[in-house]
C-alpha cells in the first residue's frame, strides 16, 4: 500500500516537471511564479534592508550577506536570532515581507488544492 501510494507521488512530481498535463502545467507554471518572484523580492528586500539599517547603532545588519540572510530568513517565516530592524523604514520592510510570505504560504496552498481537485476529477473521469 505505501509502495504504491509513494510511486504514485512519484509519478505524479515527475508529471509535474514535465508538464505531462495541462493540470500539471499550471502547478509547475504557480510553483515556478512564486519561486521566482520570491526570490527577486529576497533581493531586493536584501539590498533595501542593508541600505536602511547599515548606519544604524543597534542593528546587525551591517554587511550585505547579514541583509541577505535576514531577509531569507523572514520570508521563510522562521526568522533569525539577529535583532529585528532598528530604523522605520526597516520595520516597514519586515512588515512586508511578512506579508509576502503568508501570501506564499496562502498562494502555494491554493495551488496545490486546485491542483488536487482537478487531478481528483481527472482520475474519476478515467475511471
Amino acid at each position: 500500500m505505501l509502495l504504491r501510494v509513494l510511486g504514485s507521488a512519484a509519478r505524479e512530481f515527475r508529471d509535474v516537471l514535465g508538464a505531462a498535463t495541462a493540470t500539471h502545467r499550471r502547478l509547475r507554471d504557480h510553483l515556478v511564479t512564486i519561486a521566482a518572484a520570491t526570490v527577486g523580492i529576497d533581493l531586493f528586500c536584501a539590498i533595501a534592508a542593508f541600505l536602511l539599517e547599515r548606519h544604524s547603532q543597534q542593528t546587525e545588519i551591517k554587511t550585505l550577506g547579514s541583509a541577505v540572510f535576514w531577509t531569507t530568513t523572514q520570508l521563510l517565516t522562521v526568522s533569525s536570532q539577529m535583532k529585528n530592524p532598528i530604523s522605520a523604514g526597516g520595520r516597514i520592510l519586515d512588515v512586508f515581507m511578512e506579508i509576502w510570505a503568508i501570501t506564499v504560504v496562502a498562494a502555494l496552498a491554493g495551488a496545490f488544492g486546485s491542483f488536487l481537485q482537478k487531478r481528483g476529477q481527472e482520475m474519476d473521469a478515467k475511471r
